[in-house]
């Protein structure tokens, strides 16, 4: 089915109805996106993170109710590159239940920061709370003053 409105025929609503459209099977291209990677990219792309930065330090903080500790992953990749990652698995489902509605994002999801040259990679910590993650990376103490140096001078 095509639904073009007057007025929505630019290249982006082009890519975002052929994203959305379900192909036919004789239609089905080998490099299109599947509805799972499309899925899965909408959920990396709508974990939405709080960044606060503190005198000492520079916090994270991401929603994940529901998550377990062990479902969290957080490195720091390249010296400079902060990843939060992890899954959101569904629930088994019981005997004779079924659902009538599903809202509740499950998949993976991923984020990555660049920190500022100030942050220290070596001190980094995280915990969750009441579903709520924060990941605090400590900053490094300002470098010192540099201190004028006197030269002698000497009689030729």
């Amino acid at each position: 089915m095509d639904f073009r409105l007057p007025g929505f025929d630019s290249p982006l609503f082009a890519t975002l109805h052929h994203l959305m459209d379900v192909p036919d099977e004789a239609d089905k291209s080998f490099n299109a996106p599947t509805r799972t990677y499309v899925r899965d990219a909408r959920a990396m792309a709508a974990t939405p993170v709080d960044v606060k930065e503190c005198p000492g330090s520079y916090a994270f903080i991401v929603d994940m109710p529901g998550l377990k500790s062990g479902d969290i992953k957080v490195q720091v990749e390249d010296d400079n590159v902060l990843v939060i990652s992890g899954e959101r698995k569904r629930e088994e489902e019981k005997e004779g239940a079924k659902y009538l509605r599903m809202e509740r994002r499950v998949g993976k999801f991923m984020r990555k920061f660049a920190l500022p040259e100030n942050a220290n990679t070596e001190a980094v910590s995280a915990a969750c709370r009441d579903g709520v993650l924060t990941v605090t990376v400590e900053k490094l103490p300002p470098p010192e003053p540099k201190k004028p140096k006197t030269v002698e001078v000497k009689v030729a």
